[in-house]
């Protein structure tokens, strides 16, 4: 019977839901990079850059062709005067085949196109790198949206319940004669304007985890969150550093610098269209042929040759200035590009900066405000319990907590985002920085607890403080 018994519970344990396993956020990125289209496509264009490379060496290698012919020829002559020459009928054929060899010697253009190609290749894989510094940067933003609009609707929730347990009291002190009903329609009022709220917060929700959802393929049941308390670090070195940094590895503005290598060297392809050219030329053939017009006999032709080919371009009604020309002023047009992207580059660089110096400074001042309207919150329920503070105290009391705690966890998740994209715009973003993000995150409810019941202890919260 116990073979039975297990084969039973066997059957029963699959049969029951499997819990869903929270995800992270490498898990989304790796989702992603499986799945999003715009990195396939860097992808693909990388690979299809590559092969530029091969393109350009054969210009400088030898070129081979082969040649071959095959004649059949029925002749039938019919003379005017058969008396002095007599009518004919000749069939014969030719075959033949040649093999020709060309090795340039002497094309500046063909070794400058090399070069460029080359160029265009390491701008290919800078254009890879950015891709996936911006595939890095959206999973992060989709998946802190989705956090943040969790929080929204748990923090709707909460303060829904907790303005529903005000409108109770209220009603029970209506009825009890120490308050007056104007309490009742106060906390009725505040509980349908909650239900507006729940329901705008369920609707960005919705939104927000369909937009990870087009970027990894999966919809997450559950997400690793932030802890109740991080402590964020600013960035290392001076906002001068970080715009140095900008301007000598940003990948955009290194993409762009190649941009303007690239467009050099075409300037000097273009040029070298006046210079002479130089090849080397090697022939071998065979030919047999049958008979001709004028013989039966046949013959068998064997033709080799070896030589230097020279040609000298003179004149080609001005196209070739007119392309120099027009290289040249595309130059100039690079060159402006290139400090256009710098210059944006050194902006966006600046603006993270201080948004996570500010953002920093912003999560302390809220992470004080929310002790501070916490505190607040159970003063005017006390009040409010003795007689000194009405209804309506206790109310905006409670919206001023819930709002806190909403900006304070939206500006810890903008700050992450921030010093992500600090770290993009110096070209230093990468996985390992992800990763970082990623060990902070763990597996809890949007909402572990009511704010209105539960006070951190200070102690508590450097002890389970987790550091960014």
């Amino acid at each position: 019977m116990k073979p039975i018994r297990s084969i039973f519970l066997l059957v029963l344990l699959l049969a029951l839901p499997i819990a869903a396993i929270a995800d992270n956020l490498m898990q989304a990125y790796y989702d992603a990079k499986a799945f999003d289209v715009e990195y396939a496509s860097a992808q693909a264009s990388l690979e299809a850059s590559r092969e530029k490379i091969p393109q350009g060496r054969a210009l400088l290698l030898p070129s081979i062709g082969l040649a071959h012919s095959y004649t059949q020829t029925d002749l039938d002559v019919d003379n005017d005067d058969s008396s002095v020459l007599p009518d004919y009928q000749r069939d014969y054929r030719t075959d033949s085949y040649a093999i020709t060899l060309t090795q340039p010697i002497m094309r500046s253009q063909n070794w400058l196109q090399y070069k460029q190609a080359s160029r265009l290749v390491q701008q290919a894989e800078m254009t890879y790198a950015a891709a996936s510094q911006n595939l890095i940067l959206r999973v992060a933003q989709a998946y802190f949206d989705v956090l943040a609009a969790q929080d929204t609707l748990a923090f709707a929730r909460a303060q829904k319940a907790a303005i529903s347990e005000q409108r109770e009291q209220a009603k029970r002190n209506f009825e009890t004669g120490i308050a007056t009903i104007t309490d009742t329609h106060e906390a009725q009022a505040r509980h349908d304007l909650a239900d507006a709220q729940e329901i705008a917060a369920q609707s960005d929700l919705d939104i927000k985890q369909r937009i990870l959802q087009r970027l990894t393929g999966k919809r997450y049941t559950e997400l690793h969150r932030l802890p109740e308390h991080v402590v964020l670090t600013p960035p290392d070195g001076d906002l001068n550093q970080w715009i140095g940094r900008s301007e000598n590895q940003n990948l955009t503005v290194a993409t762009q610098r190649l941009q303007m290598e690239v467009q050099q060297l075409e300037v000097r392809r273009n040029k070298a269209s006046h210079l002479p050219t130089l090849d080397l030329v090697a022939s071998y053939g065979d030919s047999d042929q049958t008979g001709s017009q004028l013989s039966d006999i046949g013959n068998h032709t064997v033709t080799s040759s070896v030589g230097i080919q020279f040609n000298l371009p003179l004149f080609a009604g001005g196209a070739t200035s007119s392309r120099v020309r027009e290289a040249i002023t595309l130059l100039d047009k690079a060159r402006a590009d290139f400090e256009n992207t710098r210059r944006q580059q050194a902006q966006a660089t600046e603006q993270n900066y201080i948004n996570v110096v500010n953002g920093i400074a912003q999560v302390r001042a809220l992470e004080q405000a929310l002790t501070s309207s916490e505190s607040a919150l159970e003063s005017n329920k006390l009040g409010y319990d003795v007689g000194i503070r009405i209804n309506i105290d206790v109310l905006n009391a409670q919206q001023q907590v819930f709002s806190t705690r909403r900006d304070l966890a939206q500006a810890r998740y903008n700050t992450i985002l921030s010093l992500l994209k600090l770290k993009a715009s110096a070209g230093a973003l990468g996985e390992p920085d992800l990763e970082k993000v990623n060990t902070v995150l763990e597996v809890r409810a949007a909402l572990d607890h009511s704010p209105l019941l539960t006070q951190t202890k200070q102690g508590e919260k450097h002890e389970n403080s987790s550091t960014l």
